[in-house]
């Protein structure tokens, strides 16, 4: 596969929070070095504080720094709801699926 259309996947399991915060932002910044583009997948986020979403917008500000796509997918409720409360889903720039709250 050609280096330009490669697709960089990083999922974030368990807790996007202080305590891993720095871990992820390395994980983050290597992928961007690696490929052109990046998704994140959040479907396995358990728990997010305000650390985790400062991750969040700043992966996307060196993202678009470099001029390299980088997307959020597949959003845990922990996740929506954090994004939801902060009112940061268009923010982000990514499409947030509603999770059903039954």
């Amino acid at each position: 596969m050609d280096m330009k259309s490669a697709v960089t996947r990083i999922d974030i399991l368990g807790d996007l929070n202080i305590f891993n915060a720095a871990e992820q932002r390395g994980r983050l910044l290597d992928a961007l070095d690696e490929g052109s583009e990046v998704e994140v997948d959040l479907s396995q986020v358990s728990e997010i504080d305000s650390a985790g979403i400062q991750l969040m917008i700043a992966a996307k500000r060196e993202a678009a720094a470099r001029n390299h796509p980088l997307r959020f997918i597949s959003h845990s409720p922990a996740v929506f709801d954090i994004l939801e409360l902060c009112d940061l889903a268009a923010h982000l720039g990514d499409p947030v699926l509603i999770h059903s709250r039954t």
